[in-house]
């Protein structure tokens, strides 16, 4: 099976959709976000740095959430003109960055797309302004109350959807949860380390992969716009088998690209996940191939916090050569193939495959 003739065809118009959409949703954040910042003011004008920093990292980013919720939902027949799918997008981009600013604390990281992350911001400010106290802990915590404000705006934004149906109420929710629980994990299995057996990194570290990142970056976001244009659930099922071994590639080329991406690309530092400490299916597969010599460096250096450049090399050299490199990315292959025959097997208008077919090129032929 292969894509209709007439999809390539319609690659030009979905392409202006695609951007039509994301400016619509880049407007409708400003304007909410504008309107939540003098709602703060008028409680003192001190707040409003928490609304700002909202608002600096939603206007970055891909939108590649708002815009699987889109294409998903002329999928399934809605109109893109609807302002209902633009209010979905911007909910989503609000959830994502809650979830952006809690990660940059949890795994302490500095820089957010080439910018310093909302908690270094803050300590900045603490800086720039001469307060007491520890400029880190004040950064943190102002970071915190950020991310929850932003989370709750995401709500606010979700609710207000006048079209809103109880299949897209109960996906929403089951989503926030999942990724709370999928974070979770990842805390867990970081901190965990060597206590868990490697013969179940890989196992452990697929199940993070899903529930932290997959299933909110692509499948939720798919099955929501679908649920809001009625879709059945023959449909929605269709849509998860492409979406959900896309989202899951997605992330291990985002594990592959924070040790091995461009820095000037990325807007993260060289092997930025390795200082961080993170056991990513790289890692997991690396345990499993390395010398015994090797796996002790790995175990025990891996996410140090006096981890040199020379030890970063050291470790990504690890990966390279020990074939866990090529292992993720026969992975991230392997699930490639797998989204691309879904994706031709999905019975929605050529025009929606046109504009899911370039949400995949997105999403797997990256280099940030």
């Amino acid at each position: 099976m292969s894509m209709p003739d007439s999809v390539p065809a319609l690659s030009s118009e979905a392409q202006g959709l695609s951007r039509s959409y994301t400016s619509d949703v880049a407007q409708l954040l400003e304007e909410f976000l504008a309107a939540k910042s003098d709602e703060v003011g008028q409680i003192t004008s001190s707040a409003i740095e928490i609304v700002n920093a909202i608002t600096l990292l939603t206007r970055g980013g891909k939108r590649l959430r708002a815009l699987f919720a889109f294409w998903g939902y002329l999928g399934a027949g809605g109109q893109p003109e609807d302002r209902d799918i633009v209010r979905l997008g911007a909910a989503l981009e609000l959830f994502q960055g809650a979830a952006l600013i809690h990660d940059d604390i949890i795994d302490n990281s500095d820089t957010r797309r080439g910018q310093p992350s909302v908690h270094k911001r803050f300590e900045a400010q603490h800086l720039q302004l001469g307060l007491s106290g520890s400029a880190s802990s004040y950064g943190t915590a102002s970071a915190i109350l950020a991310g929850d404000l932003c989370l709750s705006l995401s709500e606010e934004v979700f609710s207000g959807i006048t079209s809103l149906t109880p299949r897209a109420r109960t996906i929403f929710n089951q989503m926030r949860t999942q990724v709370m629980a999928g974070q979770y994990l990842d805390v867990l299995e970081e901190s965990a380390g060597p206590a868990y057996d490697p013969k179940e990194a890989v196992k452990r570290a697929r199940t993070i992969v899903r529930f932290k990142s997959a299933k909110y970056s692509t499948e939720n976001p798919f099955l929501l716009g679908g649920a809001l244009a009625g879709a059945s659930e023959v449909l929605l099922n269709h849509y998860s088998e492409f979406a959900l071994p896309l989202g899951e590639a997605f992330q291990l080329r985002d594990d592959v690209l924070g040790v091995f991406g461009d820095p000037e690309i990325t807007g993260k530092p060289t092997g930025g996940d390795l200082l961080e400490g993170k056991r990513t299916e790289l890692i997991a597969h690396a345990l499993l191939l390395s010398t015994p010599e090797e796996q002790d460096f790995i175990q025990g250096r891996l996410g140090a916090a006096d981890l040199s450049q020379e030890e970063v090399a050291r470790l990504s050299n690890i990966l390279r050569d020990s074939g866990a490199l090529a292992a993720t990315e026969q992975s991230i292959s392997e699930l490639t193939t797998q989204s691309d025959l879904a994706l031709e097997a999905l019975q929605v208008s050529p025009l929606a495959l046109a504009g899911m077919q370039q949400l995949s090129d997105a999403v797997t032929k990256r280099s940030k």
